[in-house]
């Protein structure tokens, strides 16, 4: 199979593999890459925005997914993230109905499913942006039969981009699939509004309208939808209206006269980039009032580079993460989930030796660009310009220079960057098979090595997202100055029980990153439950020290004083947790705990009410309840609270088993046997009356 074509000019068609068949290779190639993660687990992102997120619930009404966010917090929230994705969220809920439950089976597969989808359709788009809207001057409609050998090509380098495992692999991912697969629709639709007639002057409405609705959908998906517009505009102005932007610019610098150019540009051009800008605005206005009229709040863990005074160095760290961006698309060996906290190090001076990767990029990029605009050959500086729109548009959301973003590096967001890589590294490839005829065989067997290469980094890094163990200990090689990652490494070997090794993982956590709140909170439990109580004291002491409002830490200050019998200071760590969270069952819970311990009994009871009015089935608290009002003699009011506890627990044995006690001692021996006996401790039940 040949994959490099003689002359760019020349658009072969393959000569054996029809259209369908191109896509089916396509698509089998992407199949292939990922299909080791189909049976993985939920891990990292999936635990909030799927396990934790109950707007999946059928329960839930449907209409919140409408005013929550991707995660399920109201958008009003002052902790909401502001991502509003409902649609994506949508797709979840079915998977959850279809499985009947959270079986992740089912949603590991569709995500494989839309990037095969997505993989095979970027074919399309890429005849389009190398060819035009016909191969051989025909409409575009009966251009899909054939395409350019160098558009499966890019299609292939697509399909097997190890960047795209998290996108993939990780569930939350699904948000950028959609994203690029209404992206894709968009893109085609506003093409085909240019089927019939002179593509200039005739032009159909429906289609753009359609495109621009396309957009509307992408959004809903994630954010970065909007970009397309973009895309739109840039293939409008450089292909439909064939404006060679270098040939303008000389002319209008020479006065002389640009007559041909400017009437191209008249023939509908600026009508149609009034409905894009129209639309765009009417969209971006849509999502701000959604989202609340106000951006997300992000501290300098989620993004140091935006946070640094120097303006000047605040520049150079971003340009110095693009750069980052741009080499995981050239060597996606050394892929994170998680790249803040340590991970990249700040450039704080002139001097610092990784400032020449970012002139390097610049260097590259300026060579990119000039080459685009001063090739004489149309379908070449075609190509190299929307290898680059395609490159730098979609990314633009993430790049900071419109709003601070959450994330240092998120691979993710390349997903449809890579679309505009591929397409360069496709035409490189064309370009060096068509000028050096002697070495062509030994660059067809680099190209095919590089795609193999590139499927098996595919098959292990998706291996390594099938577990959040595999998942967080491969970032240790990566990102060994990541304080999340061992966070997370210690985290998953806490829920092992492994705590002896979780501790060392928290503790260097906590050495890396001294104001790591969240590491300290985990770590002052672990020594909790090791009855290493002064230490934890001490760490979670710090922890509310650096975080006054991090109401889980007031909490677990407050059990661990409760247990030191250091009851006053427990108590105002337990009203400063309810003070910071309001809705804080669990708190109101062990405030109870404390009061009983005190024999402060009315006190006790208010507390575990509470703690059943925010968490109705908190069985805990009901149980205490129940227990505190058989041992002060209150059988008749504990009778009460019992029934009323079973009602909403109707299968919980110990709450059946407290209330038989009750019932017991008020010779209720009816009542009695029913209640011992559904609970399966019957026996127990008749013994505590012996």
């Amino acid at each position: 199979m040949v994959l490099c074509e003689p002359h760019w000019d020349q658009h072969i068609p393959w000569p054996k593999i029809q259209a369908l068949q191109s896509r089916l290779l396509v698509a089998s190639v992407a199949l292939i890459c990922f299909i080791n993660s189909y049976d993985g687990d939920f891990v990292f992102d999936d635990s909030e925005a799927i396990i934790n997120n109950k707007d999946l619930n059928p329960a839930t009404p449907l209409s919140n997914i409408w005013k929550n966010d991707f995660w399920g917090s109201n958008l009003s929230s002052n902790s909401s993230h502001k991502s509003y994705r409902p649609l994506t969220v949508l797709t979840f809920r079915l998977n959850y109905l279809l499985a009947g439950g959270l079986h992740p089976v089912g949603f590991h597969v569709l995500n494989i499913g839309f990037h095969c989808v997505i993989s095979a359709l970027m074919i399309d788009v890429f005849a389009v942006l190398i060819a035009g809207l016909g191969c051989d001057g025909k409409a575009m409609g009966k251009r899909l039969a054939q395409f350019p050998k160098a558009s499966v090509l890019a299609a292939l380098f697509f399909a097997a981009h190890p960047v795209h495992t998290e996108s993939v692999a990780g569930i939350v991912g699904r948000a950028d699939l959609l994203c690029a697969l209404f992206f894709q629709l968009s893109f085609l639709s506003y093409c085909r509004a240019f089927q019939a007639g002179d593509k200039t002057e005739r032009f159909s409405m429906s289609w753009i309208i359609v495109s621009l609705l396309l957009c509307a959908v992408a959004m809903l998906c994630k954010e970065q939808g909007i970009t397309v517009l973009g895309v739109n505009a840039s293939f409008d102005i450089l292909v439909i209206c064939d404006v060679n932007i270098y040939d303008l610019t000389r002319r209008l610098l020479v006065a002389k006269k640009a007559t041909d150019v400017i009437e191209k540009v008249r023939n509908g051009l600026l009508v149609r980039l009034a409905l894009l800008l129209l639309g765009g605005s009417l969209l971006l206005f849509a999502r701000w009032k959604i989202m609340g009229t106000g951006p997300p709040a992000f501290t300098e863990v989620d993004n140091p580079a935006s946070f640094a005074e120097n303006l000047f160095f605040r520049i150079v760290n971003y340009n110095y993460y693009y750069s980052l961006n741009a080499w995981l698309l050239l060597c996606p060996w050394w892929l994170c989930f998680d790249w803040s906290m340590g991970c990249v190090p700040l450039i704080k001076s002139a001097g610092d030796w990784r400032i020449v990767w970012l002139l390097l990029l610049w260097a590259c990029l300026i060579g990119l660009i000039r080459q685009a605009l001063c090739s004489p050959d149309s379908s070449e500086r075609r190509t190299l310009t929307f290898g680059l729109v395609l490159l730098v548009i979609p990314f633009l959301p993430a790049s900071n220079l419109f709003f601070r973003v959450g994330f240092v590096i998120a691979e993710r967001v390349l997903y449809l960057s890579t679309a505009g890589y591929c397409l360069i590294l496709a035409y490189a490839v064309a370009y060096c098979c068509g000028r050096w005829r002697r070495p062509k065989k030994l660059l067809q067997a680099a190209t095919l090595a590089l795609l193999g290469i590139n499927v098996a980094r595919c098959a292990l890094r998706s291996q390594q997202w099938r577990t959040e163990q595999s998942l967080f200990t491969s970032a240790l090689s990566v990102c060994p100055l990541n304080a999340k990652v061992h966070y997370n490494v210690g985290k998953n070997l806490a829920d092992r029980g492994n705590q002896s090794a979780a501790i060392k993982y928290y503790r260097e956590a906590v050495r890396l990153h001294p104001k790591y709140v969240h590491a300290m909170n985990n770590l002052g439990n672990i020594l909790k439950e090791r009855n290493e109580l002064r230490e934890a004291e001490d760490v979670l002491s710090a922890a509310v020290l650096i975080q006054p409002d991090f109401a889980a830490a007031w909490m677990n200050l407050g059990i661990v004083q409760n247990s030191l019998k250091k009851y006053d200071e427990a108590e105002k760590s337990y009203w400063n947790a309810i003070k910071f969270r309001k809705k804080y069952p669990d708190c109101y819970y062990n405030l109870g705990r404390l009061y009983a311990d005190q024999n402060r009994h009315v006190d006790a009871l208010n507390a575990w009410k509470n703690a059943t009015m925010l968490k109705p089935d908190h069985s805990l608290a009901w149980n205490n309840m129940v227990i505190l009002l058989d041992n002060t003699g209150n059988l008749a009011q504990a009778e009460m609270i019992g029934k009323e506890a079973l009602k909403i627990l109707p299968k919980d044995h110990t709450i059946m088993f407290s209330l038989a006690n009750v019932l017991g001692k008020q010779q209720k021996y009816k009542l009695f046997c029913t209640t011992a006996g559904g609970s399966w401790n019957w026996l127990r039940g008749i013994m505590s009356l012996l």
